[in-house]
């Protein structure tokens, strides 16, 4: 139709329809941390600055003992306890011997040695098994005056004898003090318990209570409590050196040597290692 034709009003008019809305819509969504824009069907992305995006709150996981909150920093305490307790010894040591002296080595060694087994005799007379004599020493040497000369020569021949007989050693002794007259010596007597067991046991019970009243003690002075048992560490026994008490003698026989035994410590100490709670 020629453009300058004017339109003829009783032809019809195509009708114009509205763009489909899919088109024309936008839609927003929130993909984390960016927007897409949908526009006809097509996704267009792009990434929002940092201070846009979701904050995201993460907490931290709390552990809550079932023994109570301990004491800021993980606190300890650490300390010592220690216990003695008396038994009674029941076996008896000592180091008894033979000294002679002769013009030649040969001869006093020779003495020496009768002197030595007359010795033994009596000590098992007594009732001292041939296994608890050992020789300690065997000494032989000369003699010499002023000037040098060699005057003789000597023997020392020890013993030593160990026996579970505490009450029948004063009679030993004397039995082999009997046998071989002024040449005897007789020195480093002492007394030992055979079986502790029982003794560190009750010693170790009550240094492990004296470790703890002490803790606790030192804990309440600042304001905590105990926690439970960290460490623990059994330190060496302590054993001291057996004196003899007079007024505790062993029964002898009438006239014979009397063996004190008395009592004997054996001493515990541990060192205990304790969480605090406050």
């Amino acid at each position: 139709m020629d453009e300058h034709q004017a339109e003829d009003p009783s032809q019809p008019v195509a009708a114009v329809s509205p763009a489909p809305q899919h088109v024309t819509r936008r839609r927003t969504r929130l993909i984390s941390g960016g927007v897409a824009l949908v526009i006809g069907g097509a996704a267009v992305g792009f990434a929002l600055p940092h201070a846009a995006r979701a904050a995201r709150v993460v907490h931290p996981a709390v552990l809550v003992s079932k023994t109570g909150q301990l004491a800021a920093s993980g606190a300890q305490i650490t300390v010592t306890g220690s216990a003695t307790v008396q038994g009674t010894p029941d076996t008896v040591s000592f180091t008894i011997g033979v000294h002679t002296v002769e013009s030649t080595a040969t001869a006093a060694l020779s003495d020496n040695n009768a002197e030595i087994v007359r010795l033994e005799q009596a000590l098992e007379a007594r009732g001292i098994a041939a296994t608890d004599l050992q020789t300690s020493s065997l000494d032989v040497y000369a003699n010499t005056d002023s000037s040098g000369t060699v005057t003789g020569f000597s023997v020392d021949d020890d013993l030593n004898v160990t026996t579970h007989e505490v009450s029948k050693a004063g009679e030993a002794i004397d039995t082999a003090a009997g046998a071989v007259g002024n040449d005897i010596s007789l020195y480093g007597i002492s007394f030992s318990i055979s079986n502790e067991s029982a003794l560190l046991a009750t010693a170790r019970g009550e240094a492990m209570a004296n470790a703890r009243t002490e803790a606790q003690q030192v804990a309440a002075g600042g304001g905590l409590s105990l926690g439970p048992i960290v460490k623990v560490v059994d330190e060496e026994n302590a054993q001291s050196t057996p004196y003899p008490e007079y007024g505790a003698a062993v029964p002898a026989a009438a006239g014979a040597l009397e063996i004190e035994r008395g009592t004997q410590p054996v001493t515990v100490q541990v060192s205990v290692v304790y969480g605090l709670q406050s």
